[in-house]
């Protein structure tokens, strides 16, 4: 038995094209076996389709009815099926994130929100932490990893690079003076993060430059929020420091001193970017984040 919606696409390319022959070429069929589809659908319909003579073909009524309504049908199940590729290629679906806590509490958490907006079907959990996340193990769709790379199979887009800055409160400023170099560091208060205890602290152009800590935190809003009262001299990241900055309630100190910038990468796998929301993610955070070139 012959498939009844093939016979109805030669069917209705044998009406427009005019012929027979033109069908068959069309479908890379035999004329006979355009002949065969037509036929088929006759024997299935119980009437006459075509009036076939040597010269010519005409459409009976009941083929013309047939005929516009064959092409309301074929137009429809290409509808059907352009919609159902395109809901295949939606972006839809849960996307897990790993970022370091403060670049991803400050930029990536806002940004997400937008992407969300913009793809609605779209679900997120942001996982911040300065743990060196496992993409594969941990079942991260992407990642972003500040400083050097370890992994070699996996895709790493490079993002901004991370930006140190040393600032103080003018209070503080006024108070003890503006240090004019890494060596007046040492009369100063330094706040410090608990994770330098037992390093080399603040190294700034290769050299140990860590003055009187009396403050320390695991937390570098903690160091920002002593910073702006009058505390001491902070050394975070610019993401964490640059509103406190714009608005005056912190002063940049040293920034010819400063460190230089550690490479961050957006990372995911290379096999999954195929997957429309992951594709539709990494566009949104190069766009936002990428490394300009």
């Amino acid at each position: 038995m012959l498939d009844r919606l093939l016979s109805m696409e030669v069917f209705v390319a044998v009406v427009n094209d005019g012929t027979f022959t033109a069908a068959a070429e069309r479908f890379g069929l035999s004329r006979p076996m355009v002949g065969k589809h037509v036929q088929s659908l006759e024997e299935r319909l119980g009437t006459r389709l075509l009036v076939r003579t040597t010269r010519r073909q005409h459409l009976t009524e009941a083929g013309r009815q047939y005929y516009l309504q064959c092409r309301e049908v074929l137009a429809r199940i290409a509808e059907i099926d352009e919609e159902t590729r395109l809901f295949g290629q939606q972006v839809r679906g849960h996307l897990r994130i790993s970022a370091p806590v403060t670049f991803g509490s400050l930029r990536v958490a806002p940004a997400l929100s937008e992407f969300m907006e913009r793809y609605p079907q779209v679900s997120v959990e942001l996982a911040v932490s300065d743990h060196l996340a496992d993409l594969v193990e941990e079942g991260y769709d992407a990642l972003i990893r500040i400083g050097a790379l370890h992994e070699d199979n996996l895709v790493a887009r490079p993002l901004e690079p991370y930006r140190m800055m040393m600032c103080a409160a003018p209070s503080y400023l006024a108070r003890k003076g503006v240090p004019a170099s890494t060596a007046d560091l040492a009369g100063h208060a330094c706040l410090g993060l608990t994770a330098w205890r037992g390093e080399r602290g603040w190294t700034l152009g290769g050299e140990p430059a860590f003055g009187n800590s009396r403050f320390v935190s695991n937390n570098g809003q903690s160091l920002k929020a002593v910073a702006i009262a009058g505390g001491g001299i902070v050394m975070q990241p610019e993401v964490l420091l640059a509103d406190a900055l714009a608005d005056g309630r912190l002063v940049e100190i040293l920034a010819h001193e400063l460190p230089p910038p550690k490479p961050m990468h957006l990372m995911y796998r290379r096999d999954r970017l195929a997957s429309p929301k992951l594709a539709a993610l990494v566009e949104f955070l190069l766009a936002r984040f990428g490394a300009k070139t």
